[in-house]
């Protein structure tokens, strides 16, 4: 059995070594303060401006429509208490799904206790899908904000933003994406394709950097600010740029987006190998649907079993994988994802492989032969 397996992509991914050199001049010669006036400074400006530019080319937007971030958690609270609170003089009604990241829910949750917003929880259905219908119904003439994400990070379901961005848009509702697990996996030809007004990104999910990201947000949107002090970013965002990370953002987008470096013709056949040696072990049944899914996600609940004694026994073993959300890690509450399937009883028990560049049809097998004995000690506690 190979030492390690990393089977964790949706919670990070290695720093590509291309872009690391497209950073390194940033950490070194290019050390200026974007907002100096002197020449150290101008410099830094602009090589900030090239980096916006590039990537508003990428992602078909103008550069003026990108705010760059310290990753998706920030992008995702800006977009909703910025939208949100920009928008409630024409009302403060809101709108979610009950499978959204932490990152969207809380701020959901906080909208609505301490600021008098009213938010609906969308449901989901079995493979934890939302439904456009269900969108339409719940829509009301105060209705300012939607927030539904491209791609699940627990279960891998894709869910139909484009559909739904179409929706909010008829009826002038801002729409808003979280779409950090969609690049590097999913088919992107521009930021067009969402329907959103507002789109999560996030660079260490596709072997950029960590603490770097973006948040578009289309024009004449204009946010509320959640971090005040200068006039940075349009001014919807304070705080002196990040350009080493940013740097490796749009080199990341560059190099591994438009051909995505989950390449899917490699990860097909491992997928459904690993799919096949889950549902060979006794009390294991898959989550992640069989199609319109990610295709790099693996996620399945184990009867008579928990997340934590799984994850143990299966990193005792040498292979890394993950209860659901990383940012959960360690967590002993159930997944909200896996409760709003209609699963509580098996609501603890999520186990989530996502596979990546480097893995490989040994690694698979190596699994398939270690899972049996990792489920059967879990379950006998």
């Amino acid at each position: 059995m190979p030492r390690t397996i990393y089977f964790d992509y949706n919670a990070t991914t290695p720093l590509d070594p291309a872009v690391r050199e497209a950073m390194l001049p940033f950490l070194d010669g290019v050390w200026g303060n974007p907002s100096s006036v002197h020449h150290v400074g101008r410099r830094a400006r602009a090589l900030l401006d090239d980096a916006r530019d590039r990537a508003a080319i990428f992602l078909g937007t103008k550069p003026s429509e990108l705010i760059f971030t310290s990753g998706g958690t920030e992008s995702n609270n800006l977009a909703v208490f910025g939208a949100a609170r920009a928008r409630q003089g024409r009302g403060k009604h809101l709108i979610t799904s009950a499978i959204e990241h932490h990152a969207v829910l809380h701020g959901f949750d906080y909208l609505e206790k301490k600021e008098g917003f009213q938010v609906t929880r969308l449901p989901v259905d079995g493979e934890g899908r939302v439904s456009v219908a269900a969108v339409k119904a719940a829509l009301r003439p105060d209705t300012v904000l939607v927030s539904v994400m491209a791609a699940n990070n627990e279960i891998g379901t894709i869910q139909p933003v484009a559909e739904i961005g179409a929706l909010c848009r008829e009826h002038g509702v801002v729409f808003h994406t979280d779409a950090v697990q969609w690049f590097g996996k999913e088919p992107f030809t521009s930021l067009a394709q969402f329907n959103a007004d507002l789109v999560s990104v996030c660079a260490h999910k596709f072997h950029g950097p960590k603490g770097a990201g973006l948040l578009y947000i289309r024009s004449p949107l204009h946010l509320d600010p959640v971090a005040f002090g200068g006039g940075h970013e349009n001014e919807q965002r304070a705080g002196t740029e990040n350009l080493a990370g940013i740097a490796g953002l749009v080199a990341a987008l560059e190099r591994f987006v438009t051909v995505p470096v989950f390449a899917p013709g490699k990860l097909e056949g491992l997928v459904a190998q690993l799919r096949e040696h889950v549902t060979a072990v006794a009390g294991c049944t898959l989550v992640s649907p069989a199609t319109g899914c990610l295709n790099n996600t693996v996620s399945f609940v184990v009867a008579g079993a928990d997340s934590i004694s799984l994850m143990a026994g299966l990193d005792v073993e040498g292979v890394c994988a993950s209860s659901g959300s990383a940012c959960s890690a360690g967590s002993l509450e159930p997944s909200h994802v896996i409760l709003a399937l209609g699963r509580p009883e098996t609501a603890n028990s999520l186990v989530r492989f996502s596979l990546g560049r480097d893995s490989t049809a040994a690694e698979v097998a190596a699994v398939g032969e270690i899972l049996p004995e990792v489920v059967r000690r879990a379950q006998l506690g």
